[in-house]
């Protein structure tokens, strides 16, 4: 499955919706989507899941690219 990760790049930021970045990863459930990313020091705001037509729609996007961990 993948995910779309919605975090700050820092820790101690406080979530401003202009400073949101995302980030794509496929693991088989948020809790591993969690554990990939707990070595990065990251601000981790929504993770969800991205599938069906939504997920075809995200392809198309230039951004688009599934993070390798």
């Amino acid at each position: 499955m993948i995910f779309k990760v919605y975090y700050q790049e820092d820790v101690l930021e406080v979530p401003v919706r202009e400073h949101t970045k995302t980030l794509y990863i496929e693991a088989e459930s948020q809790v591993e989507v969690r554990q990939k990313l707990k070595e990065r020091k990251i601000n981790i705001e929504y993770i969800q899941k991205v599938e069906g037509a939504y997920l075809e729609y995200e392809q198309l996007n230039e951004d688009y690219n599934v993070l390798e961990i």
